[in-house]
């Protein structure tokens, strides 16, 4: 079947069972720093892709109902497989439509994440390519629709848009406040800094608000790669990274350097094997514990529970004090 061939059902069946064949092979790149991406379109020849770790499955778009609690932004709910998951149409939501385009996007990609479960629909569906992670470089700072992409990278010669579905679901779908939720801690005399790696805006955000109500200061960056370079640079100054910062809290999936990567490097290094290293993962659905447990870091939490961050925050923090 070629890109341009409309799909039949037993098409649709073959690829969906071949796209899910294939995302449990490329489960074995974690830790490679390379990245698998299901690509696909949105009423354009512009090609936009999403790490396959998210994506359940594939398939033709089933029928929409509506339900009174869904946010205006979503479509409609769709029973997929006995199971009720919101959906929004992508391009809508991201402000990427075409003006006066004939038809529904006819293909629903299921994925989970922040341990949730929605559906996106696209126009089409391309193929599962294997990128290296330092070939993606962060996305032009342009506004608009920019807003929703994490990075930019190419596979032979055609650009590949990487969309930070993560940011889509909050800003259609915002979450309550927490502000006045989370109780400050009692001291943080002599508290250092937390260091954040994260791709997503949104997540950048969310858990620097954690650490503010928690009386914390920050320092953010979006990807593994100026994390390690800064770490570097603190310890080539003089000034040994672990008595800055009290911890690292850092994403898997970035670009440039992913989080496994980023925690291989740091322990390698000797002026750098003693900083405290959280790994924060929206990949709730496939996330590796004995990857984490490999690569040498000291903890994990699965995006995105506020609360739950902050109690690990709040005993790091502790256990920083008591140790003084």
């Amino acid at each position: 079947m070629t890109p341009t061939e409309t799909p039949g059902p037993a098409d649709n069946a073959c690829m969906s069972r071949d796209l899910l064949d294939r995302i449990d092979q490329r489960t074995r790149l974690a830790g490679h720093n390379r990245l698998a991406l299901l690509l696909f379109r949105l009423g354009t020849r512009q090609l936009f892709g999403v790490n396959v770790f998210k994506v359940q499955e594939v398939i033709p778009r089933p029928p929409l109902f509506t339900l009174p609690q869904l946010p205006p932004a979503f479509r409609g709910a769709a029973d997929v497989r006995g199971r009720t998951v919101p959906v929004l149409d992508l391009a809508r939501a991201i402000g990427h439509g075409v003006p006066g385009e004939a038809g529904e996007p006819p293909y629903l990609v299921v994925t989970e994440f922040n341990r949730t479960v929605q559906g996106f629909l696209v126009s089409g569906v391309e193929r599962i390519v294997n990128i290296a992670v330092e070939d993606i470089q962060p996305p032009p700072d342009l506004g608009g629709d920019s807003n929703y992409l994490t990075g930019v990278t190419r596979h032979h010669g055609e650009l590949i848009q990487l969309v930070d579905v993560e940011s889509v679901l909050a800003e259609s779908a915002p979450r309550a406040s927490t502000a006045g939720q989370i109780m400050p801690l009692a001291s943080v005399s002599g508290a250092r800094e937390v260091l954040v790696v994260d791709d997503s805006r949104v997540a950048r955000n969310q858990i620097r608000q954690v650490l503010e109500q928690l009386g914390l200061t920050a320092t953010l960056l979006s990807d593994g790669r100026q994390a390690l370079e800064h770490l570097q640079q603190l310890a080539e100054s003089g000034q040994p990274p672990q008595q800055r910062y009290a911890m690292v809290i850092s994403d898997i999936e970035m670009p440039a350097m992913d989080g496994y990567t980023l925690t291989t490097e740091i322990r390698r290094n000797p002026a750098l094997r003693g900083l405290y290293v959280l790994l924060h993962t929206s990949l709730s659905g496939v996330f590796n514990h004995a990857m984490v447990e490999r690569v040498g870091a000291d903890d994990f939490v699965p995006k995105y529970s506020e609360h739950e961050l902050a109690q690990r925050i709040a005993a790091r923090i502790s256990a920083v004090q008591q140790a003084a």
